[in-house]
């Protein structure tokens, strides 16, 4: 684990992120949240509008996101933590197992985040991404 996570909170969230990189099953997942956990994705490319799940609905989403890619990794490459709050820098890419639009299985999807993560007791309570995709290209023939 990076030198930067000797906060209790960036250790929970660095582990956090390394169980969704492996796609870790469901009860794995939901042990890093309070049961009242809400989870906000602001508008990016793949979700023009954006999203605010409660913790069922984001189990639910990352069941779906094992469906869709053959792998994932996040790299945590900076975190601050100040008091119960959480913020992460974080690069990730994702191998798509299927075809999604104009998207061909085997394209690499890669983004930059931004996640801020708030804790009670240990638990994640709240998180907000934002997630700068790069140019998502449609695969020519």
């Amino acid at each position: 684990m990076p030198e930067f996570a000797e906060h209790p909170d960036v250790r929970t969230a660095v582990r956090y992120h390394q169980a969704v990189s492996r796609f870790a099953p469901d009860e794995e997942l939901a042990a890093f949240f309070h049961p009242d956990a809400v989870h906000t994705q602001l508008p990016n490319a793949l979700f023009p509008d954006g999203t605010v799940r409660r913790l069922p609905d984001l189990i639910a989403a990352s069941r779906q996101g094992r469906s869709l890619l053959a792998d994932q990794h996040f790299d945590v490459t900076n975190a601050v933590a100040s008091g119960t709050q959480v913020a992460l820098e974080v690069t990730w890419s994702g191998t798509l197992a299927v075809p999604v639009g104009d998207l061909a299985a085997g394209q690499v999807l890669r983004a930059h985040i931004a996640t801020f993560l708030e804790f009670r007791d240990g638990k994640i309570t709240a998180q907000r991404n934002y997630d700068c995709y790069e140019r998502l290209r449609p695969t020519t023939d």
